[in-house]
């Protein structure tokens, strides 16, 4: 047979390629995407509560061995650390509001012994304000203080 006798058929070009349904690559990548945003965001928030603990207790430990600092200067001091340690590892909403019984009442249950909620904790909200402070219990609040930083260990947001 000659070439032009062949029953040939003109050229067929394949259809377009659709958008979908997507390559393998773009499923692992929209399952990755979001999966590495959410662990970096866990990981973060780790490692700034893990900072905020540590900070917490080596300025406890400063202001422990500070022995020239007045006594009421130690306990606005204290009383601020713990402020600002809690706030740091508990939401927000849940603690900066809290003030004088309930603030004790929080500290108490946030650990299993509790011991704010008596004349060593009340230093803490009632002390601040009056000119006659009691330093008795300054050490043992200082103690009741160290023993709550250790206690929280899991995260509370």
């Amino acid at each position: 047979m000659q070439a032009p006798e062949l029953p040939l058929r003109d050229i067929h070009l394949p259809p377009a390629i659709s958008w979908w349904p997507p390559a393998i690559g773009w499923w692992i990548l929209a399952v990755l995407i979001p999966l590495c945003l959410y662990l970096g965001y866990r990981w973060y928030k780790y490692i700034t509560r893990k900072t905020a603990l540590k900070s917490a207790k080596k300025h406890l430990i400063a202001l422990r061995k500070n022995e020239q600092l007045p006594k009421r200067e130690k306990l606005v001091a204290l009383s601020s650390l713990m402020r600002r340690a809690a706030v740091s590892l508990y939401p927000r909403t849940d603690v900066a509001s809290l003030t004088g019984e309930d603030w004790l009442n929080f500290l108490d249950e946030s650990i299993p012994n509790r011991g704010f909620n008596s004349d060593t904790g009340w230093l803490l909200t009632d002390a601040l304000y009056s000119q006659n402070i009691d330093t008795q219990y300054l050490a043992p609040l200082i103690n009741l203080c160290e023993n709550w930083l250790n206690a929280q260990k899991e995260p509370k947001t």
